[in-house]
This record gives structure tokens, C-alpha cells and sequence, in this order.
């Protein structure tokens, strides 16, 4: 079956060779984009919707989130805001209450939050482990995600539990646990920073996870300088995550790179930690993706377009800089950027339609849902 988009004021498609359009139009053939062009040329297709004047563009892709989780952390944000400072630590509280939740439970609230990002245009989601740090609780943590998003990652090596020692741990998450979730996950991760795991026990789970053939992330520069950007560069990771805290050898070292620096505002402003110099990554030449981070303890939210609304008004992002950074962006983060986040013949037909004539309205109207209709795979998800 086809279905014709047409009128549409203005079409974001990510790509060189069509750039932005107006008064354009497009036809989904199935679940893949099958032409793209002028109103005017469009061709029959079985049903048609007039967008009568409305913007569109790829759908959010948002590429690092933690909704395997259960528990409450709003005691805790309430007293950073009130002045405490952010520390890793806080995850432990929901490592305590995931434990203890249901089945049933976790997958309610990864259905609920995946189901709450689609309906402000989000497309494609990752997800992350991590809230388990043991066998039973990380597979379990896997095998639920895997029914319910597009992407899931192994955290395993996320903090020290209570009642092991670092090297002890890593040795439990590069041997008999990433063996147990190994089969099903695309990715692995390690939290190098302070209060988590140095730059020797972050490369080591690297590498064991390279040796399962998993791609490698790294959440990285979050709570200060350090080597997680380094590492990252180093081992070839697809993405390193926060970047709150670069030198100019980090942003040389990713300008250099096939490694995407994602950043992850609404984290920082719930931390109170400085915003990314995205300006300085963008003029040195390296990837920038723009992602939610949603969790229950630093970056409770699943709106991209407060990401883009902050990427813009407050790290001094072009409108389509940071659109360009939570679509593409994203996709090159999960290696998957000439299927998704891109707007093409032959490309997967992901489509956010804004209640809005241009994406500027994402940033010149911060806060107001302007989400019209949305499109996944070719099968309208919301509207």
C-alpha cells in the first residue's frame, strides 16, 4: 500500500541532495519511503493526507535512555535543587527498587515512556541495562527491553554494587554476565567516570564486549575531565555520551574520529552541571547527536524537542543544527544513519509531522506541543 504526504510547507529530509523543501510532498510504499519531490509532481498512491501547509521531518531518534527502571528519585532532585550536588551514587536507589519489581512492573513503565516519546514524534529508542548490576537482574533487564524498543545496550558496568570492589565486579561483568546478555544486545557501555569505573576497568569491558562482537558506547566527561573521550576514540566507539567537559585534545580527538559526541542537555540542566560546547564540536568537524537521556534520577524526560528547544536557546545550536542532531545525529550514533533519522527513497518511513510551518517553531515556541501526527515505519503511530 502507498500513502501520499502532501502539502507539506516545509520538509526536513537530512540528505545533500534534497536539503530542505517546500511545498513538497512524499510517499510511503509499505514501511520505506518510495518518493520524494514537489507537490505538484507527486505520484497516484492508494490514500493521500494533505498536510495543508504543516512541517515535517524524520522522527526523533533518540539514541541513550535508561527505562528499564523502577523506584522514585524525586527526593532526590528536589534536594539538588535545593543545592546538593549531583553524584553517581544515587544510582544504587534504583538498582534497589528494579530489583525488587515485577516482570509485569518493568515492562509497564518501559511500554508507558517508549509510548509517551512516540507521541512527541520519537521513532527509533535505545535503551540501556544497568539498573540490575547482577546475572539475573541484567538479563532480565535485556529480555524485557528487547520486546519494547528498537536498541539495548549492556550497562552493566553502570556503578560498583554494594559489597564488591571494582576489579571483582568488572571481572563479573566481562565474563559470566555479558555472557547471559550478550545474546540480547546490540551494544555495551561502561560509565567511566569518577565514582564508577576508571579508564582501566572501562577499556577492559570494552574490549570483552568487542570480543562478543557488540558495538561499543561510553558514557563519558560527564562530572568532569577525565578519559572517557580519550577511550572512546581510542577503541572506536560509536558514540560517547554527555561530553559536559572536553578539552581541545577531546574535541580534536572526536573531530578526528568516526565516534559521535552525544550530548545530553536536559541531563545537564537537571545536575546543574555547564551545558556542552556543541559550537566547539560542530566547528571542529565532529558528529554531534542531541539525546534524552531519560531516567528516573538526573534526566527525567522523553521530549527530544526540549533537548532541541534547550540545544538552541542555550548552547547556541542553529534550529536545524539541533534538529539535525536528535535525527541524523542519533542514527550515526547507532550506525544506522542511511535507514533512520533521514528522510530518502529506500529510507525507513519514520515522519514527524509539527503543528507548525517550519522547525523553527521548535525553539521559537520552547514548551508548547507541537506535535501533529506521526508516522513509523509507514503506520501513523500518533496523531
Amino acid at each position: 500500500m502507498t500513502l501520499l504526504l502532501t502539502d507539506i510547507g516545509e520538509l526536513t529530509t537530512n540528505t545533500d541532495d534534497l536539503g530542505t523543501l517546500t511545498n513538497a510532498a512524499l510517499v510511503m510504499e509499505d514501511d520505506r519511503i518510495a518518493w520524494i519531490g514537489p507537490s505538484s509532481a507527486a505520484p497516484p498512491a492508494d490514500s493521500a493526507v494533505s498536510l495543508e501547509g504543516r512541517a515535517a521531518l524524520p522522527g526523533w531518534v533518540d539514541s541513550h535512555t535508561h527505562l528499564v527502571f523502577a523506584g522514585d528519585r524525586t527526593a532526590e532532585f528536589g534536594a539538588r535543587m535545593a543545592g546538593a550536588p549531583y553524584r553517581a551514587g544515587g544510582i544504587a536507589t534504583t538498582v534497589s527498587a528494579t530489583r525488587s519489581a515485577s516482570d509485569a512492573e518493568l515492562s509497564a513503565v518501559i511500554a508507558r515512556h517508549v509510548a509517551e516519546a512516540v507521541s512527541q514524534g520519537t521513532t527509533y529508542v535505545e535503551t540501556k541495562t544497568g539498573y540490575g548490576l547482577d546475572v539475573p537482574n541484567e538479563l532480565r533487564s535485556a529480555r524485557l527491553a528487547l520486546s519494547l524498543v528498537d536498541e539495548v545496550t549492556f550497562l552493566g558496568a553502570h556503578l560498583v554494587p554494594s559489597g564488591w570492589d571494582a576489579d571483582s565486579y568488572v571481572d563479573l561483568v566481562c565474563g559470566e554476565m555479558l555472557d547471559a546478555v550478550a545474546p540480547y544486545v546490540r551494544w555495551i557501555d561502561v560509565f567511566c567516570e569518577t565514582g564508577a569505573f576508571d579508564a582501566s576497568q572501562s577499556r577492559a569491558v570494552l574490549a570483552a564486549g568487542a570480543a562478543r562482537g557488540l558495538g561499543l558506547r561510553v558514557h563519558g566527561n560527564q562530572l568532569d575531565y577525565g578519559p572517557g573521550v580519550r577511550l572512546a576514540v581510542e577503541m572506536g566507539a560509536a558514540s560517547v555520551d554527555h561530553c559536559t567537559y572536553l578539552t581541545k585534545s577531546d574535541v580534536d580527538d572526536l573531530a578526528s574520529s568516526e565516534t559521535v559526541a552525544t550530548l545530553l542537555p536536559a541531563c545537564d540542566l537537571s545536575t546543574r552541571q555547564p551545558l556542552p560546547d556543541a559550537q566547539a564540536l560542530l566547528n571542529a568537524g565532529a558528529t554531534v547527536a542531541l539525546a534524552s537521556n531519560c531516567n528516573p534520577g538526573s534526566s527525567y524526560t522523553t521530549s527530544m524537542a526540549f533537548c532541541v528547544a534547550t540545544a538552541v536557546l542555550q548552547m547556541r545550536m542553529s534550529v536545524q543544527e539541533a534538529v539535525r542532531a536528535a535525527t541524523w545525529g542519533g542514527a550515526r550514533a547507532l550506525r544506522r544513519e542511511n535507514e533512520i533519522g533521514i528522510l530518502k527513497p529506500g529510507a525507513r518511513a519514520d515522519v514527524h509531522v509539527l503543528d507548525a510551518p517550519s522547525i523553527t517553531h521548535l525553539a521559537y515556541r520552547p514548551g508548547v506541543p507541537l506535535t501533529h501526527s506521526v508516522y513509523r515505519a509507514g503506520e501513523l503511530v500518533s496523531s
